[in-house]
């Protein structure tokens, strides 16, 4: 498998990681990788498409999610996180994360995040709003293969 490189990715978040971060073994938690790739999606969502996380008539639920780990991360690393969208439907999503360790140029992590858009009220899937499918189209890019 080919790893993708930073400039894949047409956004990216700095992300510091945490004292809490760390697990037992002195690397950051598993669990933890997937919390970088929700706030790096939801940044994006919230500054370039303006969702409103709290009274908006729309919001994006997760629907799937996987992550591939190849280096450990460990508090006090900068984690940058970089976002790119690899599928638009009706209502769905499919993001591509990589987290790349401080200046490292080969990802320690790559996931994919799959969302998909509902009704605030229903919890019923709708079409990705304009606004949001706006911002994400500025992030498309190719698939990893």
């Amino acid at each position: 498998m080919s790893l993708p490189a930073r400039g894949d990715f047409p956004y990216f978040m700095a992300i510091p990681t945490r004292w809490m971060d760390n697990d037992i073994y002195g690397h950051v938690n598993n669990v933890t990788y997937y919390s970088y790739f929700d706030t790096a999606v939801n940044h994006h969502l919230i500054t370039a498409g303006g969702l409103d996380i709290h009274a908006g008539a729309a919001f994006g639920v997760v629907a799937e999610t996987s992550c591939r780990f190849f280096r450990e991360l460990q508090f006090p690393d900068i984690v940058h996180a970089g976002v790119r969208v690899v599928g638009i439907g009706r209502s769905s999503v499919r993001y591509e994360i990589a987290l790349f360790r401080n200046d490292d140029h080969e990802p320690a992590a790559m996931g994919t995040f799959v969302h998909v858009w509902v009704d605030r009220t229903t919890r019923r899937p709708i079409p990705v709003p304009d606004a949001i499918r706006a911002a994400l189209t500025a992030l498309e890019g190719s698939a990893s293969p």
